[in-house]
């Protein structure tokens, strides 16, 4: 049997296990640490435009915390891509507040400006104005950040950025995660680098940042003794996984070089394929990492199911798109805004293997099962892909 292709493995360089063993050697094992300390500082040197950052546990934690920080609470409305990964509106439920869906527009496939404004004014209209926006950056692909922005100034809504999958991308030059009022990380094992697991909080403002550290850290008061005058949550990163992130830092900008040639690699390679579109960068200003190499299948011999169905037979891992979350049976009775944008994303939509240690000999064999799908749908076999 051939070695399975996975979607988006970890991918170690040379200096994460030096950081790990000096964690080690200090027998600084516990939460927080010099590496922890190592690995915010790297964060704000990489994103820049003076941010703070603070290391936590997961992307779903620090998301988490951003809501408590700007005080949504029960009764509240956040307003949510519905097209994401249920991280990102989990943790509106987690404060007892209602998650607002607005669809995604064709460019990014990421929120419409056009359906938040609506929703906002709408719900606004119904005496709820949203507490929250929070905005999703799919596939490293930086959403139309810039309207959404100006949109949300416009209502006095603060903003929390997701930018789980999108550390590297950049818009107008600036990092994605820096344009919001606070903005969120991933290090989960399949981003574009791991700590295994973990996530941060990043802001301009450090009072928040203050505040996700001091929350995240059990809210310990100033004491010799334990002593809490506000709830909190062990959401703070350890030091040996910091140490992790740490090396993977130093290989960053390689992990996103290596990720954006898969991207084109796929392009040239499927260029003879009717019907295969992929997310592409709208414009100069968009700077995609390609965390995740997506594409659309609207070819009338095969389905976006059978092409999944064909790579997974042949030990090739992909992924439908996000499902959106207003159809999910867990939000069924939110609101939505929009119209059908991500529900046909989703259904004809598919990611590629993408991790940064793609061989050439994996992306061979993926572009070649790719070119047998005629075969397999019982077809004639009437186009070849070349590379």
């Amino acid at each position: 049997m051939k070695e399975k292709i996975w979607l988006s493995s970890p991918h170690m360089g040379e200096k994460e296990m030096i950081y790990v063993q000096e964690a080690f050697a200090s027998n600084w094992i516990a939460p927080l640490g010099p590496n922890v300390n190592g690995f915010e500082h790297d964060l704000e040197t990489y994103l820049g435009h003076n941010v703070h950052v603070a290391a936590m546990s997961s992307g779903t934690a620090a998301l988490h915390m951003a809501l408590i920080i700007l005080g949504i609470k029960t009764g509240d409305e956040v307003i949510c891509q519905s097209m994401t990964f249920a991280a990102s509106a989990n943790p509106i439920a987690y404060q007892g507040a209602t998650p607002v869906f607005v669809d995604s527009e064709e460019s990014t496939w990421n929120m419409s400006p056009e359906y938040l404004e609506e929703a906002i004014q709408d719900r606004i209209k119904k005496g709820k104005t949203p507490k929250a926006i929070i905005v999703v950056h799919l596939y490293g692909m930086p959403a139309r950040i810039d309207e959404i922005m100006a949109i949300a100034r416009k209502y006095g809504i603060p903003v929390v950025e997701d930018a789980a999958e999108a550390l590297g991308s950049t818009f107008n030059g600036k990092a994605i995660g820096t344009f919001g009022d606070i903005g969120i990380l991933s290090f989960n094992g399949n981003k574009i680098i791991t700590t295994s697991g973990g996530g941060a909080l990043v802001s301009t403002n450090t009072d928040y940042v203050n505040k996700a550290r001091f929350l995240s850290s059990q809210a310990r008061d100033a004491a010799p003794h334990y002593e809490h005058s506000h709830i909190g949550y062990n959401y703070r990163m350890s030091n040996v996984a910091a140490g992790i992130g740490r090396g993977q830092m130093e290989v960053l900008p390689l992990r996103v070089q290596q990720r954006r040639s898969n991207y084109q690699y796929y392009k040239k390679a499927f260029a003879t394929i009717e019907g295969i579109e992929f997310l592409e960068e709208p414009g100069k200003s968009y700077y995609s990492n390609h965390w995740l190499t997506a594409i659309l299948v609207k070819n009338s011999n095969f389905t976006r199911e059978d092409l999944r169905l064909c790579l997974n037979e042949n030990d090739i891992d992909c992924r439908p798109l996000w499902k959106p979350m207003h159809l999910q049976p867990v939000f069924a009775d939110a609101p939505y805004y929009g119209k059908d944008t991500s529900e046909r994303l989703f259904d004809i939509g598919l990611c590629l293997p993408s991790g940064s240690n793609l061989s050439i000999t994996d992306l061979e064999r993926i572009v070649s099962t790719v070119s047998t799908i005629y075969d397999y749908v019982g077809v004639p076999h009437l186009i070849k892909t070349s590379v």
